[in-house]
């Protein structure tokens, strides 16, 4: 089965992506912590039309309160699997890269970090200035994972759930829980 692997959920765009992913956790059997932001929880509700907290309770996981700094994946003693934060705003990823703690999905983020379990950020931004380029820069350095939420055009996605079953399968891979992506994702179908 594996450690539970914690999913953070900011308010940068693209909240299907955790939902997905924590479906995905599930049908491995892998559970699945999740944190969310208040502002994570606004997102998602302009995006996927349903309150957070709606979604939560009948959801695959268990999810904590952002304000709880005594839950207990704030210590490194709690065991986990790593964590992804998707969607990733950048706001999160510079507290990130600069060890700040002010919620549980960032003490999270710098437990996973300071125990050497993977971390995986899926940033939300484009363009993107100077700043947020050093801060991912700070972080790939310490081997963070970065996945980019970008479509594979390669296999001719004709719809947007398939993109995000791609970019899902790539940060399941990139935090261990998959070795690698099926083949048509890792190749592409629509490739002569």
């Amino acid at each position: 089965m594996g450690a539970p692997i914690i999913v953070g959920i900011t308010g940068a765009s693209g909240a299907v992506l955790a939902q997905r992913c924590v479906e995905a956790l599930a049908a491995r059997g892998r559970a699945a912590l999740v944190v969310c932001t208040q502002a994570g929880a606004v997102v998602w509700q302009q995006e996927l039309g349903q309150p957070f907290k709606e979604w939560a309770r009948s959801a695959p996981c268990r999810v904590l309160p952002v304000s709880d700094i005594a839950a207990p994946i704030a210590s490194g003693t709690y065991p986990t699997g790593g964590m992804i934060v998707a969607p990733c705003s950048m706001d999160a990823l510079a507290a990130m890269a600069h060890g700040l703690s002010s919620n549980l999905l960032e003490r999270a983020a710098d437990v996973t970090l300071k125990e050497g379990r993977p971390l995986v950020l899926v940033p939300r931004e484009t363009p993107v200035s100077v700043i947020h380029l050093t801060n991912l820069l700070t972080l790939a350095k310490l081997g963070v994972r970065i996945v980019l939420p970008v479509p594979h055009f390669y296999a001719r996605p004709q719809r947007v759930d398939e993109v995000v079953e791609h970019i899902v399968g790539r940060m399941l891979v990139a935090v261990g829980v998959d070795e690698a992506l099926p083949p048509a994702q890792q190749y592409g179908e629509g490739i002569r």
